[in-house]
């Protein structure tokens, strides 16, 4: 079997990106512990610095978003417990049901808005009433920014109203912030206004902070305290952590700021590709990193024009049958971009 290459202008995910020399030289010198035993240093300075960046109590540093997510359920929900999500929702779509595999949580799934949000009266409606007919509503996932919807963000007035009425109800909000940070420099605000009241919230580190390994929960000392426990059962125990923590580390004091010029690469694809044969896109989703299309193209589907781009050295993904995604992140840079946009107008009949 050939081993698979990575195409030179990647744009299938921004986990693609690799560390940065600051991050191999980190991972080198960290100091090191056992972190199960709460030992390693450098995984506690990392979860006390996202923690303090989230304007939460404490964090908790896994090796990936979807066992974030799955650490975050298991720890506010029990079994037969409900779940409030989207049907777009990455946690819903995209991790093979870990919560009602693992956990035995119900999810109780609601329209996805094209900006990636959940109309309130819909979560109100959804809210159980006291019976013993349903499942006990415990638990809202927003997702900020939205996978499925682009990268379209949630405002912090939003995230407010959700988290008010949810909490009205005696419900917790857990958000999935795989990419909060994108959302924040897209808004210009501190991330913690994203976040606010919320009770838990999931970000990773190896999408376009560029780590190669890792997430972190965040959210209260106690709800932590309960998610360590998950993780633990779940097999994610780590021990001598701090080589991957150490680049966290590096992440989140020296990566976050420059997420605009991955903003700006992707609305540059946008605008690019926006007008040729076949191509519809709504230039009001293109509001981080991430590009998606629809392809309506005389005699190219979207697999043919996956391969076929891949055979000029440019990678995008099918998100479905019907629409393509490009993401922009690290190490792709302006002029990557343009000759991508060349290689578009070529196949398709520019």
């Amino acid at each position: 079997m050939t081993p698979l290459r990575p195409p030179r202008i990647d744009l299938r995910s921004d986990t693609f990106t690799l560390p940065t020399p600051a991050m191999r030289e980190a991972m080198t010198s960290a100091p090191l512990g056992d972190d199960v035993f709460g030992e390693d240093p450098t995984v506690n300075e990392l979860e006390a610095l996202a923690a303090a960046t989230m304007g939460k109590e404490a964090a908790l540093f896994v090796t990936s978003g979807t066992q974030g997510n799955l650490v975050s359920l298991l720890a506010h929900c029990g079994r037969g417990d409900e779940v409030i999500a989207g049907d777009a929702a990455h946690t819903y779509i995209y991790e093979q049901g870990g919560s009602a595999a693992l956990g035995g949580i119900h999810p109780r799934v609601l329209p996805t808005q094209p900006d990636g949000s959940l109309r309130l009266q819909d979560i109100a409606a959804a809210i159980r009433d006291e019976n013993v007919h349903f499942p006990v509503s415990r638990l809202v996932c927003l997702e900020n920014t939205h996978n499925r919807c682009g990268g379209t963000y949630l405002t912090p007035a939003y995230t407010a109203s959700v988290v008010e009425l949810a909490h009205a109800h005696g419900l917790k909000v857990h958000i999935d912030g795989a990419r909060i940070f994108n959302a924040a420099v897209a808004q210009q605000v501190d991330v913690k206004a994203l976040v606010g009241e919320a009770d838990s919230i999931t970000f990773c580190l190896s999408k376009g902070l560029s780590a190669p390994v890792g997430s972190v929960v965040c959210g209260s000392e106690e709800f932590i305290y309960r998610a360590r426990r998950a993780r633990k059962v779940l097999g994610g125990g780590l021990r001598q952590a701090g080589v991957l923590a150490a680049a966290g580390r590096v992440a989140l004091t020296e990566m976050v700021d420059r997420l605009a010029e991955d903003h700006a690469n992707a609305r540059l694809l946008a605008e690019g590709i926006a007008g040729l044969p076949g191509v519809r896109l709504d230039m009001d989703t293109v509001q981080t990193n991430m590009v998606i299309f629809t392809l309506n193209h005389p005699t190219l589907k979207v697999g043919d024009l996956v391969t076929a781009l891949r055979g000029q050295e440019v990678g995008v993904l099918a998100a479905d049958p019907r629409r393509i995604r490009a993401v922009t992140h690290y190490g792709i840079e302006r002029g990557h971009i343009e000759e991508a946009i060349a290689v578009f107008g070529r196949l398709l009949g520019a």
